[in-house]
């Protein structure tokens, strides 16, 4: 890293190394990427097609997962396209522009997905633990003013990130260690007191991730409780195979921040470009793996996908 004696004024343009240290496998990179990319899209607007079309469908569960899709939709589409640039045609060059308005937007859906989870999960709370009132409960109005506080408080949170950012004057280098415009990655090329920036980006992770994990976590167990206060072992098995597909969820999209906190936590420094594919996978893998959880474990959604494929079991 470059001192700050030779430090540079906010430039109008960054650079996007991509993958740092392995510049020469891109190419390689590019492929999963691209895998990745074409499963989500076609998984997810086919999820959000079959619950508009099935009148049967349109209940909280899927309705929220329909948002689910979503958001899914738009994470992707907001990270990979700018990542097979880099890989494929060398395009590195942002404008600061560009890079404020991905430090917005990319991470703006990372935190609306993980409000959603809380909001499943707070589904599967009432279905579970308050099932006569679950329809009551989770009108469709409840499910809007859901999707309302998700919005509201991603503003909340993330609207700082592109005004403090621009508030950076003076840099290392104009070269972002990153494949997409990161809030953090900006700061650590920064010259001068950035302290108020660091405790800005905890204050984002805690508000958001690590509050919803911790909601999501008191949920699961007032629904683990009231489970195994039923005498009935069928019964049991059946009302935790209705949260199947969104614990498996949940592990995969948390997963990777919970690793990347613990190794900070314990002083553990991952190579630069082992800490950056960690990075992407947390916008790249659960839009991928989620419809086909729910489309492999939702009976109502597989039957109604192997229809589109003209498949009909006996």
């Amino acid at each position: 890293m470059s001192s700050c004696n030779n430090s540079i004024p906010q430039p109008v343009v960054f650079v996007l190394a991509g993958i740092p240290g392995l510049e020469s496998y891109h190419h390689w990179f590019s492929l999963p990427f691209f895998l990745v990319f074409i499963i989500a899209v076609i998984g997810n607007i086919t999820i959000i097609f079959i619950i508009h079309v099935e009148k049967s469908l349109h209940e909280p569960m899927f309705l929220l997962l329909a948002m689910l899709s979503t958001v899914d939709l738009s994470l992707v589409s907001a990270t990979v396209p700018r990542m097979l640039g880099i890989f494929w045609l060398d395009a590195k060059e942002i404008s600061i522009k560009g890079c404020l308005t991905q430090m917005f937007f990319i991470p703006s859906f990372y935190v609306m997905e993980s409000g959603i989870l809380l909001a499943m999960a707070f589904d599967r709370f009432v279905a579970i633990c308050n099932p006569l009132r679950y329809t009551t409960i989770l009108a469709n109005n409840t499910l809007v003013k859901m999707g309302m506080a998700v919005i509201a408080r991603t503003m909340a949170v993330l609207i700082p990130a592109p005004i403090l950012a621009k508030t950076l004057t003076s840099f290392r280098t104009n070269i972002i260690p990153y494949s997409y415009c990161a809030y953090m990655a900006m700061v650590q090329i920064a010259c001068g007191d950035v302290s108020n920036h660091i405790v800005y980006g905890l204050m984002v992770i805690v508000t958001s991730i690590g509050v919803d994990l911790f909601f999501i976590s008191l949920s699961y167990g007032m629904i683990l409780r009231a489970v195994f206060q039923i005498p009935s072992w069928e019964a049991r098995h059946k009302a935790l195979s209705t949260c199947g597909s969104h614990l498996c969820v949940i592990v995969l999209f948390y997963s990777p921040v919970v690793f990347s906190v613990l190794a900070q936590t314990f002083g553990y420094q991952m190579p630069s470009h082992i800490q950056i594919i960690v990075d992407n996978l947390y916008f790249l893998v659960p839009p991928m793996i989620n419809p086909l959880i729910y489309g492999a474990r939702t009976k109502q959604i597989r039957e109604r996908i192997l229809q589109l494929l003209h498949y009909h079991p006996k």
